[in-house]
């Protein structure tokens, strides 16, 4: 019999628990042995669930109970969730975990510590939720040389951005819709501002490309000011607007991760992922492209994620070296947004000629204003330009 622990019993801690007790005989089939939740750590209490008996307050409890061998944390947050993790992991148990924070900012850490101590730090739900990716990155795409990762990886702004479009909501009345309908939170800051789609790319540049990536070395920008009218006019384009989170590598071996949005042709499949749905495009030498699609949020799904770990977790007696990356004590190996090249949609006042730098094909003027494509140029002149023009939006376009 294999014990586990989950630690906080939120909107994904019970989603946890609820499907591991749906699928029991099912998940005990896959992981080859009988399994049971032993410990799940809240500071609440729940009298009337069927389990009401396996609650514990006192994380020590878990920590230093031999039978349990494995952990779901299902806190989110830093703190109290590094401590939590580091102690169990030192202590020999393997951890599941969606928590995309703690990931990105502390995943070398305690991909180093279960190294040592020969037991496994999982992360599959920290990304995609319910999509997979981390796996078939490390594992069933290891023979390729991956050169870029581009996709949607927040689903609240594509759901913003999908209303936008659709229904000719601005941003606030889109934004206040996803409150209201549950995915956005009361503080949206992290998902509009780009701040957890940064966390994601992070994870995803660490795992490809073998060094850690900090959320502090990415350009970040989110959606809150996309204006409707240039959704519009995307859109009369061919184009449609989205949060693009991206890494790629670059001729001089150098990194860049970057997320803002983008402009995509109707051509493209990831300009028609809508709604809360998220997609990751994934590049490599051997098999070109490969595209990973589903919903990347939810109770279930990123439930369905955990589990999938710790069924791993249970099943393997060592360490996953694939699942792995270094430390980085500089961020030298990560090029500037300077160097971002791209071709640009930009939006300006009525002007007499268009400039130079503009590529010949796409052109839409209405009510005094004119929006163009440029030519291919990085972000630093793309940015000059603009200013030039006194450009009232400047938005790249996704090769």
């Amino acid at each position: 019999m294999k014990k586990f622990a989950v630690l906080g019993h939120g909107v994904v801690g019970s989603g946890v628990v609820e499907l591991f007790y749906k699928n029991k005989k099912s998940i005990e089939k896959k992981a080859g042995c009988e399994m049971d939740i032993k410990y799940i750590l809240d500071l609440r209490e729940f009298p009337q669930l069927s389990y009401a008996d396996k609650f514990t307050k006192d994380f020590n409890v878990i920590l230093n109970d031999n039978e349990v061998t494995a952990v779901a944390e299902c806190m989110g947050g830093l703190e109290p969730a590094f401590t939590f993790v580091k102690a169990c992991l030192e202590k020999g148990k393997s951890v599941s975990t969606s928590n995309k924070e703690l990931v990105a900012e502390k995943g070398d850490i305690l991909l180093a510590i279960a190294k040592e101590k020969n037991c496994n730090f999982f992360f599959e739900a920290s990304v995609g939720g319910a999509i997979p990716i981390i796996r078939p990155l490390h594992k069933c795409l290891a023979a390729n040389e991956i050169t870029e990762v581009a996709g949607i990886l927040n689903g609240t702004t594509n759901f913003i951005l999908t209303k936008m479009y659709n229904d000719k909501m601005d941003f606030s009345c889109a934004l206040k819709l996803a409150q209201e309908l549950g995915y956005a939170e009361k503080d949206p800051t992290a998902d509009v501002e780009g701040q957890d789609a940064c966390r994601k790319i992070c994870i995803i540049s660490s795992l490809v490309f073998g060094k850690h990536v900090y959320p502090k070395s990415v350009y970040t920008k989110g959606i809150s000011k996309v204006d409707l009218k240039d959704v519009d006019f995307a859109n009369k384009m061919g184009y449609a607007v989205k949060l693009i989170a991206s890494v790629k590598k670059l001729d001089n071996d150098k990194i860049l991760p970057a997320v803002m949005p983008m402009m995509i042709s109707f051509e493209n499949i990831i300009s028609h992922v809508d709604d809360v749905f998220n997609a990751v495009l994934v590049t490599g030498d051997g098999f070109d492209k490969t595209l990973f699609y589903g919903r990347g949020a939810g109770k279930l799904p990123t439930a369905s994620a955990v589990l999938g770990d710790v069924i791993d977790s249970v099943k393997h007696d060592i360490t996953v070296f694939s699942q792995s990356w270094e430390s980085s004590s500089d961020d030298t190996f990560i090029a500037p947004i300077s160097c971002f090249t791209a071709k640009w949609y930009m939006r300006v006042s009525a002007i007499s000629s268009l400039p130079k730098e503009y590529d010949g094909s796409k052109l839409v003027a209405d009510n005094g204003e004119i929006s163009f494509i440029t030519n291919e140029m990085t972000y630093e002149n793309a940015l000059k330009l603009s200013e030039k023009l006194s450009a009232s939006a400047l938005i790249p376009l996704l090769a």
